[in-house]
């Protein structure tokens, strides 16, 4: 048996997510198929999380397990995947390694970004939420630093879940505003289904004035769905980055 890790990205507009559904075109669905009509096995691939459907992935890992190994080299694997034209799919690299390395449970934090823009952008309206009302950055800013207090998010979690913990451990949470864009960047350890969207659009009525930016600790503390601020839309939200105590080759950096 031999386990391969798989790097790649995707633009998750045409998806229902990366998770397989019935009925519904999805990430893990296209590649299961393409990567099996190569191997001539057939293939499962496990990802590094779920991002539901619309949202996008800069970077993205995932494993499968072939019972022979490739016989030709990585490099020409991933020419040969990406010679299938996948749609808004883009892989980079693939590594063979050893199998304890898993591609969700062996990762030590994950990074996303929602992308808001400031300004009517008909050309970026995949990949950002266009809003062009006041906010008051610096009450968003001031409410995103009391998630570092609490480790139980389950305000912010989508309800009737088979999650067994709603803990989570977040190590950043900034706002920056670029130009005509305003951009959050939170990381964390993991993340519950809907977790940022609803943490951002919590934000959002905090900027809007709705709420004071103390009022985030109660929200956190009412374990409430219906306490918390609306989800915005999915197309303004990215994975970013994923983070593992080992290395693969050609990626040092990631390098916990």
């Amino acid at each position: 048996m031999q386990r391969y890790f798989v790097h790649l990205a995707y633009n998750g507009t045409a998806y229902h997510g990366w998770q397989i559904q019935p009925n519904a075109v999805t990430v893990q669905e296209v590649l299961n198929e393409k990567i099996s009509l190569l191997t001539g096995e057939k293939v499962n691939l496990v990802g590094c999380g779920r991002t539901d459907t619309g949202v996008h992935a800069r970077m993205f890992f995932a494993h499968f397990d072939l019972e022979k190994p490739l016989q030709i080299k990585p490099e020409e694997f991933v020419h040969k995947l990406n010679g299938f034209h996948l749609k808004d799919i883009a892989v980079y690299h693939l590594w063979p390694v050893p199998e304890d390395y898993h591609s969700r449970f062996s990762a030590v934090s994950r990074t996303y970004k929602y992308y808001i823009s400031r300004v009517r952008d008909p050309f970026g309206r995949d990949q950002s939420w266009e809003y062009t009302g006041t906010l008051d950055v610096a009450a968003m800013q001031k409410a995103a630093e009391y998630l570092f207090d609490f480790t139980d998010f389950t305000s912010f979690s989508k309800l009737h879940t088979q999650t067994a913990t709603n803990s989570c451990t977040i190590s950043e949470a900034r706002w920056e505003q670029n130009e005509n864009q305003l951009v959050f960047t939170i990381t964390a350890n993991r993340f519950l289904r809907n977790m940022v969207r609803a943490i951002v659009g919590t934000l959002v009525e905090i900027g809007q004035g709705k709420l004071s930016p103390e009022e985030m600790n109660r929200i956190i503390l009412s374990k409430d769905r219906g306490e918390a601020g609306f989800s915005v839309p999915a197309n303004g939200l990215f994975l970013e980055r994923i983070t593992y105590p080992f290395a693969l080759e050609g990626f040092l950096e990631m390098k916990a």
